[in-house]
């Protein structure tokens, strides 16, 4: 069976590598706990890491430290950067779902 994978942008391949990136918040994820993914960043694999938790949440409840744990220094920076992401396809009330991991 072929190995699930999350993909990142490259410009966060450093604070993946250094934990400093421990969680990503994505619209859809096809990730359960325990999973075993590839860790892309850019083009590249940076690693293997397990999936230690998955959370639901609506965006306007995301808080400082689902922030901090996605690699930002604020809940202002994390949401001005999902919305460049997905644009008009969130909402306030969208529901988001939190990817915690691992680095093996």
């Amino acid at each position: 069976m072929k190995r699930k994978k999350l993909v990142f942008k490259s410009k966060y391949a450093r604070d993946i590598l250094l934990r400093r990136k421990v969680a990503t918040i994505r619209l859809l994820s096809n990730v359960n706990v325990g999973d075993v993914v590839d860790v892309i960043a850019g083009h590249l694999k940076v690693g293997t890491a397990v999936v230690e938790g998955v959370a639901v949440k609506k965006l306007r409840d995301l808080d400082e430290i689902d922030a901090l744990m996605d690699g930002y220094r604020s809940k202002d920076d994390l949401l001005r950067d999902l919305r460049k992401i997905y644009g008009n396809k969130i909402r306030d009330d969208t529901e988001v779902k939190i990817v915690y991991f691992r680095l093996l």
